[in-house]
């Protein structure tokens, strides 16, 4: 890159200082490296492709941190990092103690705001475009907000509170393409603005020749606003964005960056909320990722040439969608609904075998969760598919819509537990928790496919609300184990220790996915001479207490892929002791944090979760109060 231009950009300021030719030059630069950062580590990859103008764009008429940008969800950040100093450190993207796949305040005064969920931006903006105003400090406060995160509930929110936060300037970037396909009136709306640009043209010529009129400018715009209204009318439906008092500009060409900068600076000299719509391609300039947007949306390592991506065994959300499209062609009550996640969730094949009992309602979590219960009402069997993270957005519906009227719906909560490298506002640790304290609700974690297939099956045959939850990625291998109706025995430690027809010096109960983390540290034991039984609960919530307690014996260790603090754990060694069942017990789980991003296996290490960790913390538990036995 010897002599390259984003060689040189360090700050806006350097931004600022190019040509037009040079801006888009760097523009070139800065999807290449971007590409061939992605395709090593793995990302959100169309999306920041489709940005790479808009945010040199926003460069060169603000002066980040001065002026605040707030990207919405953050999958559009990528270049806007290139450009704030981050180069040296970018092909650490999404790796363990390297930069954030997210804006992060952390990393930069130039993240103004942390993100990773959808329709944050424009309520955050305001609060600190309001702060600013408040404080007296200068700089602007930008909001770039994709067409998929408008369709969100809070968007709106953030809009109806906005027009007194003053310098303000929402960037609506419109793509026409969510991580599936945007759905519902305001992604028609959209469409229907795009297809009529007359009256933003009028309107503002009329409002730059009126006012440049010396004496008598201002006045006469003021006069003519009645018609230019009736002009409005004439041409295209009341704008939505107008209505909640924002300044309309657009839709511009999101590629064309001396247009857009003509605009930006508009708009900021106005000193009031404005929305500059712009319509970007996403995955521009690369054709696979343009012709295929939903697949490079979020994409592990692949051929940055080609664009091949190797293929991957089996997970437990395809096994999720095979299982569901057999369910429903066996049962007609059977809907799935979705937020805009339908390849994400396993769903695809169903939404095209059912179209009719298929239903994505777009960014709105909460808006799924009780749609589902009206379903339910009707005698239909809904299943809502969500990530674990994205269902925490849902908590007041799950308790108010679907648990205390104790209806039939099915939460599917995929990546649960930790995903990896989408880091902190993506690993999945709290669902078990906040789902195991709301009455009337069931939940399983099963170990492995088989299980979640059991699981679901159980779900859908219930009269009452139900949640399967299960992680990101392929299976662990496990060992066949002694089935009871609710858990796993795991009895194979006994005769590594030689002490077959022993009870067990310390049992190890856990849940999900961990079970083989456990069940190696079981081995490890054994082989000193330990003599461990593994207890793998696939139904945590009720726990069946006398299926459990018959099983356990010794020490009992509880492992936990979900945060410690009212967790699954708490709950059943508080439970233990209450009935007598235990004597010395000790919990690992995840400990008031936040888990940072990198590979599955380095942050279950990081949190004591591996085998190496299971085991040092069962030595431990094994050790305490031996001097007084």
């Amino acid at each position: 890159m010897s002599g390259s231009i984003l060689e040189t950009i360090h700050t806006s300021l350097d931004v600022k200082r190019l040509t037009l030719a040079q801006q888009q030059e760097l523009c070139s630069e800065l999807r290449g490296r971007i590409l061939s950062t992605v395709s090593r580590n793995g990302g959100h990859l169309a999306s920041n492709l489709g940005a790479v103008e808009l945010t040199v764009a926003l460069h060169a008429c603000f002066e980040p941190p001065i002026d605040r940008l707030v990207f919405d969800v953050g999958h559009q950040c990528y270049a806007h990092k290139l450009l704030t100093g981050r180069q040296k450190a970018f092909d650490t993207l999404r790796q363990f103690g390297g930069l954030s796949g997210f804006p992060r305040p952390q990393e930069s005064p130039c993240d103004a705001f942390h993100s990773g969920h959808s329709s944050t931006a424009i309520s955050a903006a305001t609060g600190i475009a309001t702060g600013l105003r408040l404080s007296g400090s200068p700089g602007y406060t930008v909001a770039v907000v994709g067409d998929g995160a408008m369709t969100g509930g809070l968007s709106f929110e953030g809009l109806n509170n906005a027009a007194q936060a003053g310098r303000l300037i929402v960037v609506l970037n419109d793509n026409d393409i969510s991580i599936s396909k945007n759905v519902g009136s305001l992604a028609r709306y959209l469409s229907a603005m795009t297809s009529n640009p007359l009256y933003f043209k009028l309107k503002d010529n009329t409002r730059r020749i009126v006012q440049e009129v010396p004496v008598v400018g201002q006045p006469v715009y003021r006069m003519v606003s009645a018609g230019k209204r009736m002009a409005k009318d004439a041409l295209t439906a009341s704008n939505l964005f107008e209505s909640f008092g924002f300044d309309y500009y657009g839709p511009i060409d999101g590629h064309d960056i001396k247009t857009m900068t003509d605009v930006f600076w508009r708009a900021r000299s106005l000193g009031r909320p404005a929305l500059v719509h712009v319509k970007t391609v996403k995955g521009k300039g690369v054709p696979y990722a343009q012709q295929n947007p939903s697949l490079y949306h979020g994409v592990s390592p692949f051929d940055a040439k080609t664009g091949e991506i190797p293929a991957h065994a089996p997970s437990f959300c395809g096994v999720f969608g095979k299982k569901m499209l057999e369910l429903a062609a066996k049962d007609d009550k059977i809907a799935a609904i979705t937020a805009a996640m339908t390849d994400g969730v396993g769903l695809s094949d169903l939404s095209k075998a059912n179209p009719d009992r298929f239903f994505d309602v777009g960014i709105a979590e909460q808006h799924a969760v009780t749609f589902a219960a009206g379903l339910a009402t009707t005698g239909c069997r809904p299943v809502v598919a969500v990530y674990s993270t994205f269902l925490q957005r849902a908590y007041d519906q799950i308790v108010h819509d679907v648990a205390l009227p104790g209806l039939p719906v099915v939460l599917a909560v995929d990546r649960a537990g930790i995903v990896g490298e989408d880091g902190a506002t993506h690993q999945g640790l709290f669902d078990a928790a906040f789902l195991s304290s709301v009455p009337n609700m069931t939940v399983y974690s099963p170990a492995d496919y088989e299980g979640l297939e059991r699981c679901l099956e159980r779900a859908l045959s219930a009269d009452t609300p139900q949640a399967v939850r299960y992680p990101r990625g392929e299976q662990p291998i496990l060992p066949e184990g002694r089935r009871l109706p609710d858990m796993t025995v795991y009895d194979g430690s006994q005769e590594d220790a030689g002490g077959q027809g022993q009870a067990p010096q310390l049992s190890i109960v856990t849940y999900g996915r961990i079970t083989a983390a456990c069940l190696q540290a079981a081995r490890a034991l054994g082989e000193r001479g330990v003599r461990v039984r593994v207890v793998s609960l696939e139904r945590i919530c009720p726990i069946d207490y006398d299926e459990l307690i018959p099983e356990i014996s010794g020490r009992v260790l509880f492992v936990e892929e979900g945060i410690e603090a009212g967790g699954i754990g708490q709950q059943c060694l508080f439970s233990l002791f209450q009935r007598g069942a235990c004597e010395r017990a000790e919990l690992a789980a995840v400990k008031g944090r936040f888990v940072p991003h990198g590979t599955t296996q380095q942050l279950l290490s990081l949190c004591g979760l591996d085998a190496a960790g299971i085991e040092a913390r069962a030595q431990e538990l094994l050790q305490q109060g031996e001097e007084h036995e």
